[in-house]
């Protein structure tokens, strides 16, 4: 009996998803679990997997339509069995791309906000064509190619199981759990290396195929990097002519950022306050579980002890971990933390539930996990939904302090600057060198007072500088 293949509903509020592409052609075998389909949401991207083994057939639409949840997209059919006859399409908005000429227009209208509807999603990309090993074009799925980009590895190394030879996540998965070989310093092709490496390397002008890799199958690392001596970089003439304008459409996950934020900024009457903490004790505290750290444990790092102290200080603080509905504040008892996390093409919020019953081992191996699935595209749903109160932490860059846009229905966001050493007075006078960050904490006037927010950050303050406070 033939089975149906429907869209299916990623999202409470979601009532549409676009099809990215076909993972299969009609007619060809699958099994249950093999990725069918690619598809996006304002949320996030997905792939469908085949409900049951069978013959994929059937196909109701073409990549690239908006097609309703719960709607029949395709069938599994027993071998020699038929399609059944294809329904009534239902209503679909295709997605029209935009002209060099003629920059795309938004068509999005933001509806009341939800619970559910506070955060970002991940971005719709155009499809990435790497050169396969002979010299031909091999397609490869969205999140193939995150999951790729990941773990450096070489596309053109990757035997694609999918239509046409098209690249899954699965393949890649496959090829990584293979153990390939990285390649030879020198010789030119895609280097496996770490995001810190490859971020080092670009800053330096160093060409990671020159570097030899210390880690796992000769994964570069950024102290590899930082050993090895730059090329010399050749002189270049000037242009004859100015460049031209690169013309860069907005991805979904763009165009939802700039209506969400301006909605924010327009809407919401924000208002900033900032403390300059010593951070002294939580370096010390992050030290100390890290040389405590059983064998397989996560690292444990700055930002998961500042979520801790973060929610501690929410508890004490409620109101701030509130979300403003229609006419009333709804004030949370259970903290769902945002983890502000930065892709290479936007931003995502993957949530941390119930932060406040988490000690900070846990919180570092969630942490590091939203983290990490993130940015190879694996996230689910759930993860990006229910956030109370949101932490971005850009203390891992040169930045001193900065302000971050509340993202509604929220009221409030901490902003986390790194921690610069400074000479500070101790207790006697005496000027003494201690690590100090800038947390800059934005809040919604509308619902919190000015009051309310210093009350907030002087208890958060006082705990980064005294954490032992946390187990009183």
């Amino acid at each position: 009996m033939a089975k149906e293949v429907i869209m299916p509903v990623f999202g409470f509020n979601q009532e549409t998803s676009q099809i990215v592409s076909w993972l299969v052609k009609d007619g060809q075998t699958v099994e249950q679990g093999d990725p069918i389909a690619e598809v996006t949401t304002d949320k996030i991207n997905m792939e469908i997997e085949a409900p049951t083994g069978g013959v994929f057939s059937g196909v109701g639409y073409a990549a690239g339509e908006t097609v309703p949840v719960t709607t029949v997209i395709a069938y599994i059919l027993e071998p020699g069995e038929k399609a059944p006859e294809a329904p009534v399409k239902a209503p679909v908005t295709p997605q029209a791309a935009p002209t060099p000429e003629e920059p795309e227009k938004s068509s999005y209208t933001p509806d009341p906000p939800t619970q559910n509807e506070q955060q970002l999603p991940p971005p719709a990309q155009p499809e990435y064509l790497p050169p396969a090993t002979d010299g031909r074009v091999a397609p490869v799925s969205d999140l193939a190619a995150k999951v790729a980009s990941e773990h450096g590895v070489d596309l053109a190394a990757v035997r694609g199981s999918g239509m046409g030879g098209r690249i899954t996540r699965k393949d890649v998965e496959s090829y990584l759990g293979a153990g390939a070989a990285a390649p030879a310093a020198g010789s030119g092709a895609k280097v496996r290396a770490t995001p810190a490496a490859r971020q080092a390397a670009r800053q330096r002008g160093i060409a990671l195929d020159t570097v030899r890799g210390s880690g796992p199958h000769g994964r570069v690392q950024a102290a590899d990097v930082a050993a090895a001596q730059p090329a010399p970089r050749p002189r270049t003439a000037a242009p004859a002519q100015p460049g031209g304008v690169q013309r860069i459409p907005f991805t979904q996950m763009r165009r939802t950022i700039a209506d969400n934020l301006q909605r924010s900024m327009q809407e919401a009457p924000h208002i900033y306050f900032q403390v300059d903490a010593d951070v002294s004790a939580l370096n010390d505290m992050v030290a100390e579980a890290n040389r405590q750290a059983a064998e397989g444990d996560a690292k444990v790092t700055l930002t998961a002890v500042l979520a801790k102290a973060v929610a501690w200080t929410l508890q004490r603080h409620p109101r701030l971990n509130s979300h403003l509905g229609q006419g009333e504040v709804l004030q949370y008892q259970d903290i769902h933390l945002g983890i502000a996390v930065a892709l290479d093409d936007g931003l995502i919020v993957p949530v941390v539930h119930n932060a406040d019953h988490k000690n900070v081992r846990q919180l570092a191996a969630e942490v590091n996990d939203l983290a990490s699935r993130a940015r190879s595209g694996k996230l689910k749903p759930t993860d990006l939904q229910g956030a109370t109160f949101t932490i971005s932490n850009l203390g891992m860059f040169r930045v001193d302090r900065f302000t971050a846009i509340i993202n509604p229905p929220q009221v409030g966001i901490l902003a986390i600057g790194r921690a610069s050493r400074r000479l500070v007075p101790d207790a006697l006078g005496q000027a003494i060198v201690r690590p100090i960050a800038a947390l800059t904490l934005s809040v919604d006037h509308r619902v919190i007072d000015g009051a309310v927010a210093a009350a907030f950050l002087d208890d958060l303050s006082a705990v980064c500088e005294r954490p032992h406070l946390m187990a009183l």
